[in-house]
């Protein structure tokens, strides 16, 4: 094992770990690391030996920020379209950890935003602890929920997606709980032992026996309390009408989300509702990647993915200037043609599952 690999891979017993190991970007996917993760998924489950894999994050932050956006933006000026084929690749193995036939045991440690999210949360047992911060951050870079996003928010109880995929607010352990990102809260200082007992696993039903055995109840959320406002206020057909439930409300938590959306992506914002909408209506996991990516293909030739990266990123003056500027000069055929087919260029995971 090379420590210097973005991707450290060893076997435990019967277990296969794998560990993001770009500690100083706190484990920024590149696509390096998105194709190694592949292979090592073919591996483990070609090899009878391996009973479950276990993904892991290097360093004391978290297990992954995301994919690498400020090589995004680079190649977004560059009028490159290495992203795209990023994306194709981390998209498939996203749907390739949804259905694999093996326990993948995802330790959500720390920070899990955007692409993290998408390595782990799709996984059989998603583990998170009191550090845990996880979150769909992409409307304010300019961008749209993508790795599978649009599906786990649409699926969360209520509008509790809906919030979290305007807002692009974190949560912790137990509203990461409520909404469905992840199944199981162990306290972080339980992490070695439960390390040591999945080890000491030697089949399926052991890994699953060890993470139960070790599995408490988290701390309390604060989403539970919020869901009347939330639920009330998010159903509305538009963003503009979100915005103005929001404000009238009455709840302080209401008000400050109404102004915490406001300050995101006008673009980015539309186009989210609409894709995290659709994806409800999708029969399968393929089928909202094939359209997170026709919304992500779009979205990289617009102006607000490279500003709200330079905002945020490159010189953190947290002061985007999004183009159009407000939520009524983004046109409905605007939203529209972030999900048109792309002919030739399709991804196709949905055909692929038919086939």
């Amino acid at each position: 094992m090379n420590h210097e690999d973005p991707v450290l891979l060893h076997t435990e017993g019967r277990i296969r770990h794998l560990t993001l190991n770009r500690p100083r970007a706190l484990n920024a996917l590149n696509h390096t690391m998105v194709l190694r993760l592949s292979e090592a998924l073919d591996e483990a489950e070609a090899d009878t030996s391996v009973v479950a894999v276990v993904l892991t994050g290097a360093g004391e932050r978290g297990l992954c920020a995301g994919g690498d956006i400020r090589s995004v933006r680079d190649d977004a000026l560059a009028g490159g379209t290495a992203s795209l084929g990023f994306w194709r690749d981390e998209y498939r193995l996203n749907a390739r950890i949804a259905r694999f036939p093996k326990p993948y045991v995802a330790l959500m440690d720390g920070i899990v935003m955007g692409g993290g999210v998408g390595v782990s949360a799709h996984g059989s047992t998603r583990i998170v602890t009191e550090r845990s911060r996880v979150a769909m951050p992409e409307t304010g870079i300019g961008f749209v929920p993508d790795v599978g996003g649009t599906r786990l928010l649409g699926a969360a109880p209520g509008e509790l997606g809906t919030h979290l995929a305007l807002t692009g607010d974190a949560v912790g352990a137990a509203d990461a709980l409520l909404c469905g990102l992840a199944d199981h809260y162990v306290p972080f200082h339980d992490l070695p032992a439960l390390l040591a007992a999945l080890n000491a696993s030697t089949t399926a039903e052991g890994v699953r026996a060890a993470v139960e055995r070790f599995a408490t109840t988290a701390p309390g959320g604060t989403l539970a309390a919020q869901r009347e406002w939330i639920d009330a206020c998010y159903p509305a057909d538009t963003v503009e009408d979100i915005v103005e439930r929001l404000d009238a409300h009455g709840a302080p938590a209401a008000k400050q989300a109404a102004a915490t959306i406001v300050a995101k992506s006008p673009t980015a914002l539309k186009v989210t509702l609409e894709a995290v909408r659709r994806a409800r209506r999708l029969d399968s996991l393929e089928a909202v990647f094939d359209q997170e990516f026709r919304v992500s293909s779009v979205a990289f030739t617009g102006p607000d993915l490279v500003e709200g990266v330079r905002a945020q990123i490159v010189d953190k003056d947290r002061d985007p200037h999004w183009t159009p500027a407000t939520l009524a000069e983004v046109t409905d055929a605007e939203v529209e043609r972030h999900f048109a087919a792309l002919g030739d260029e399709e991804l196709g995971l949905a055909a692929g599952l038919r086939a």
